[in-house]
């Protein structure tokens, strides 16, 4: 029996969910999906104590036979994604080239949206807002596949029509860039060449995505979607207008995948133990860098993005919005990573309401506190099981559910491979 799930963040990123996903990748997964983004999401792995990043390319790619499935929805770089290819091949991953499936309709990401964004972000006054962007192009590419400017990889098949409209767009991302932005232009020959030099490897990687998902399900496979950034960063639902370009919510893994939305059975929510984010908006639960629990989240938890090298910000974890991210994701289950963290601070606190809102996580309100004890150093990553976590930790977990309302069904303790304990498979059909 198939079985189609859904892993997504419920935070502003960087909750762990490539490691989650590497850990539940087992022999009844036969593909693992991404379903929106671009390369300015970064999943971190540690696998025999050496980090990988993966920017692009679904993380169950590391386990043999796995393929690794990038819809429609995903805006998609070349470079980037020659360079995650190259970091796997690296790490004795040699044949990718085989189980990597991209779709066709991905909108290109050129090395002009890229410039626009930066050039947006620099300007950051008047109407335009600056958000703390990666800066890697992702808003100006999905702005162009909304207006249907944009060009999708598919289009690299004719390479006379490719360079035709590749111009026509160039032509108006540099108008915007010179004279709006008063940013430098790009050669639009140059772009284009370099463009179309990638034919040779990337136009065998594509393919139907939406029939090989149809296909899947027909064999009775396990799948997984694999969300990128987090459910606080959804454009819609998020703390807008500092929000990332794509929708983030389990809703979106079946339009981004061409998967019908009926076919997914269970959504798996994954969030830390505190709380970061990384870039400018409201985080209400936020503190202060240099404090002494600021600077152990920060340190103990080798916080800084994945993807630009920048410092997260830390804070204790907000339950009033982690209720909201369950509300609007349908989710089944937790997974808690870095509980391993909090080992060692002799008191936790957990956000469970706001002064003065309505539960209003866009407007960076006064948290009301609830403090919980701590427990001893290391104790975390010795549990074998959850009932060997310490009391302390165990009625911490329990208050976290009991305010979601959702049960935690996989707890990371420690950032290898290995280390994490599950309570329930997501896999699991009893």
């Amino acid at each position: 029996m198939s079985r189609f799930v859904v892993v997504l963040g419920l935070q502003w990123g960087d909750e762990g969910k490539g490691k989650l996903i590497d850990h539940i990748t087992d022999e009844r997964v036969m593909a693992v999906v991404r379903f929106q983004g671009g390369h300015n999401a970064g999943h971190t792995l540690v696998v025999e104590g050496k980090r990988m990043v993966l920017h692009l390319i679904p993380s169950g790619i590391l386990h043999p036979g796995v393929r690794g499935l990038i819809g429609s929805g995903v805006v998609v770089s070349p470079m980037a994604l020659g360079a995650d290819i190259h970091t796997l091949a690296e790490n004795g991953v040699v044949d990718v080239h085989e189980r990597l499936c991209i779709s066709p309709a991905c909108p290109l990401l050129l090395p002009s949206h890229e410039a626009l964004d930066q050039a947006r972000e620099r300007r950051g006054s008047g109407g335009n807002v600056a958000i703390g962007t990666t800066g890697l192009g992702i808003g100006p590419a999905y702005e162009d596949r909304a207006a249907r400017r944009v060009l999708r990889i598919g289009e690299l098949r004719d390479p006379v029509r490719f360079r035709s409209q590749l111009s026509q767009l160039m032509d108006y991302h540099n108008f915007l860039l010179s004279s709006y932005y008063h940013a430098p232009t790009l050669d639009i020959d140059e772009v284009t060449d370099h463009c179309l030099a990638q034919r040779e490897w990337l136009l065998p990687l594509l393919s139907d995505v939406s029939q090989a998902l149809v296909e899947l399900r027909a064999q009775g496979a396990g799948v997984l979607f694999e969300g990128a950034q987090g459910a606080l960063l959804d454009l819609d639902h998020g703390t807008y207008p500092y929000v990332t370009s794509s929708s983030v919510t389990a809703g979106n893994a079946a339009s981004g995948s061409g998967c019908g939305p009926r076919h997914m059975d269970a959504v798996i929510g994954v969030v830390k133990a505190y709380a970061t984010r990384v870039g400018d908006g409201p985080f209400a639960t936020e503190l202060v860098a240099d404090s002494p629990v600021g600077r152990h989240l920060f340190e103990r938890g080798t916080e800084y993005g994945a993807t630009t090298g920048r410092r997260r910000r830390c804070g204790w974890l907000d339950l009033v919005a982690l209720r909201r991210a369950v509300q609007i994701n349908s989710v089944d289950g937790l997974a808690l990573t870095k509980l391993d963290v909090l080992d060692g601070l002799s008191s936790l606190q957990l956000g469970v309401a706001y002064e003065g809102t309505d539960d209003d996580v866009n407007a960076t309100p006064q948290p009301v506190y609830e403090e919980w004890p701590g427990w001893e150093e290391g104790a975390v990553a010795k549990a074998q099981s959850a009932a060997e976590l310490p009391l302390a930790a165990r009625r911490y977990l329990q208050r976290i559910e009991e305010f979601v309302g959702v049960p935690i069904e996989l707890i990371s303790t420690g950032p290898e491979r290995g280390q994490c304990l599950i309570e329930r498979h997501p896999f699991a059909t009893d």
